[in-house]
């Protein structure tokens, strides 16, 4: 995000209009968070003329990786309250005039309003939109048809796939988790997130003939490892292999909890909430390092 144009050319006129001597103009930046290396690139900055080095501070922070966000924000907070005119150089020498500094604050102060305003109002509009997108637009009953049509009828496993997608993320919006529509990052595909107490967990969903094997599962497990504190759930709607549980388990950190066609049923019959899944599958990994249980009775659903 970077600052205003409007508003740094006001508060460039501001300084330009309450400070004369160039030293101050270099301490007013010093104060307001420029670093010493910000204030080396100056150079014998004696040698600039006051607008110049305005101009070369500016530049300097509107380059940085984050635009200088914090120097102009603390630029602009000491500016709009500014209320020290230095009479030696207002009255005595008047080299600055103080109706022309504060109509230049004012003016500062006028547009600073009315961003903030604008920020208020597109906050409220983002808002609006994403209450609207974390909405479900089917009923429990709508999306257990769904689910059953889908293993009665005649379509490709991939085609499940992107349809068990779309049950998964409306499940969660009726237990009002927050929902993170499917995205690519860095060639990964990602079938979307949910955050469930406090947590994201990505999701990798299939719907496969068999049983999942190790390598969508290892490939799953990468990319869950990668990201910060990952959590991952990995839905097959057709189980996991033995092999395939025990690998992701034995000798390395949990991260990834398993939910087969089983466990979704049970949420569509409204035995459980995805919610109550979640937590139970949770509290499994967390209280005894399994990762793939009966929801019902919290048991593994692999042989020991």
């Amino acid at each position: 995000m970077s600052f205003p144009a409007d508003i740094k050319g006001a508060m460039r006129d501001c300084i330009l209009k309450i400070l004369w001597p160039k030293d101050d103009i270099v301490s007013f930046f010093k104060d307001n968070g420029c670093t010493s290396s910000d204030i080396r690139s100056l150079g014998n900055y004696k040698e600039l003329s006051r607008a110049a080095i305005v101009d070369k501070m500016f530049s300097r922070l509107s380059a940085k990786p984050d635009g200088g966000l914090g120097p102009f924000r603390a630029m602009l907070h000491s500016l709009i309250n500014w209320s020290h005119f230095d009479s030696y150089y207002f009255d005595k020498l008047r080299k600055l005039d103080r109706t022309v500094a504060q109509r230049a604050i004012e003016h500062l102060r006028q547009l600073q309003e009315i961003r903030d305003h604008k920020i208020k109002e597109e906050r409220k509009r983002r808002e609006a939109q994403s209450a609207e997108a974390q909405k479900a637009t089917k009923t429990l009953e709508e999306l257990k048809r769904q689910h059953i049509a889908l293993i009665q009828g005649n379509v490709t496993c991939q085609e499940r796939g992107y349809a068990l997608e779309s049950i998964l993320q409306e499940l969660a919006k009726l237990a009002q988790l927050e929902v993170t529509e499917p995205f690519r990052i860095n060639g990964e595909q990602i079938d979307g997130a949910i955050k469930f107490e406090g947590e994201h967990y990505i999701i990798e969903a299939k719907w496969q003939d068999k049983a999942a094997t190790n390598e969508p599962v290892y490939q799953f497990a990468g990319k869950v490892e990668g990201k910060l504190y990952g959590r991952g759930i990995f839905i097959s709607v057709n189980g996991f292999s033995e092999e395939v549980v025990r690998s992701l388990v034995v000798g390395k950190a949990i991260k990834t909890i398993f939910v087969d066609g089983a466990d979704i049923m049970l949420v569509l019959e409204g035995f459980l909430s995805f919610s109550e899944l979640l937590d139970k599958k949770v509290k499994a990994a967390q209280t005894k390092g399994l990762i793939y249980i009966d929801a019902i009775t919290g048991k593994s659903k692999i042989s020991s």
